[in-house]
């Protein structure tokens, strides 16, 4: 079955269906990771994006067990790869990439110039697009559709879709964590755990200050979409941090935070999305390689003077981390707990510890 790629300006791309044979639309943004897709497609950050992978090899070592995973499902609208691989080897694969789309309802296109289409992509900014399936002779004759009934996930506040809806707890540590889950990674409980703390994950609107859960410190997670679509956690990160609690916030938790201290955020032109970031800390001057998928940035000249600037990132310069200079907030807007990519940022969750 032929497939094909319509982007908002008319652009489009022809390759061949191998997931499931439906068709989606969303935003569509590149990946530069050469390993990791279980991960980056249960990577709740993805949720209403078409996923473009620029490794041409994909699907080799085929899916692992869900433990691996790092949400329960599947978060990206569609996949676009230039080569699948249909025949994975790997002692801990259970099905093939094509075969895990097609059970989940995910359409996925390859045979396509993802080079191309990622030049596109950076030259232009991130765009919208649709994946449609069909024939060879229906794909030549669709008709371009830009900017018709194609899904923006920045248009509308996408944290309930990602998010738990109750409060669950990890562990039984004295100390505990209250993550605020705006689309949380698996591994960012995994990491807390493994330092010998309690975990509370909570609904992204969740207003621990009005509840009867005791806690020693926050952390916004990850997650998908617009910062400042998500109005609830702003206004109830806000509180925490006028009681002073010992705060961090991981990627849209880094925007959140800024936004709640009365700074501001912009979209980049096309993100950062790989496991290939190089970052430098602006306190040791020391440079560590970082997993990333974010497509907007906190504007460090927004904050006031008590806070600094703690990473930046060493291909475009944007903001990556932020420090307040006398009380217990930090972010970044890398991913410390990695899955995939590097682990060189794991210490942060140990000088956030410190705090608490």
């Amino acid at each position: 079955m032929q497939g094909k790629l319509v982007l908002s300006d008319g652009t489009y791309f022809l390759g061949e269906s191998f997931g499931s044979p439906n068709s989606t639309s969303g935003e569509v943004v590149f990946n530069t990771g050469m390993v990791g897709y279980p991960e980056s497609l249960t990577d709740p950050s993805y949720f209403g994006q078409i996923l473009v992978l620029t490794y041409p090899l994909v699907g080799n070592y085929g899916v692992p067990n869900k433990k691996f995973w790092e949400s329960e499902k599947i978060q990206v609208k569609g996949l676009i790869v230039q080569n699948y691989i249909d025949s994975p080897s790997h002692f801990e694969l259970e099905r093939s990439l094509g075969e895990w789309l097609k059970d989940e309802g995910i359409p996925a296109l390859c045979g396509i110039d993802t080079r191309a289409l990622t030049i596109k992509l950076r030259e232009h900014g991130v765009m919208l697009g649709k994946l449609e399936t069909g024939s060879l002779r229906e794909a030549r004759n669709w008709k371009l559709e830009a900017g018709k009934d194609i899904y923006d996930p920045n248009s509308e506040n996408v944290l309930p879709y990602v998010s738990v809806d109750r409060v669950e707890t990890y562990g039984s540590c004295k100390k505990n964590i209250l993550l605020i889950d705006c689309g949380a990674k698996e591994n960012i409980i995994r990491s807390l755990m493994k330092r010998k703390v309690r975990v509370t994950r909570a609904p992204w609107d969740f207003d621990p200050l009005e509840s009867d859960i005791r806690f020693d410190g926050v952390l916004i997670s990850n997650g998908p979409g617009d910062p400042k679509q998500a109005k609830k956690t702003i206004a109830n990160v806000k509180k925490i941090l006028n009681r002073r609690i010992p705060t961090f916030g991981i990627c849209l938790g880094s925007q959140i935070l800024a936004l709640a201290a009365g700074g501001d955020t912009y979209k980049l032109k096309f993100g950062h999305r790989g496991q290939n970031q190089p970052v430098i800390d602006q306190t040791t001057r020391k440079a560590i390689q970082t997993a990333q998928n974010h497509g907007f940035a906190v504007d460090m000249k927004s904050l006031g003077s008590q806070w600094e600037e703690w990473f930046i990132n060493l291909n475009d310069g944007t903001n990556e981390g932020i420090r307040h200079k006398s009380k217990p907030f930090l972010a970044v807007q890398f991913h410390p707990e990695a899955n995939p990519g590097p682990f060189d940022g794991g210490f942060l969750f140990d000088e956030f510890l410190k705090y608490v």
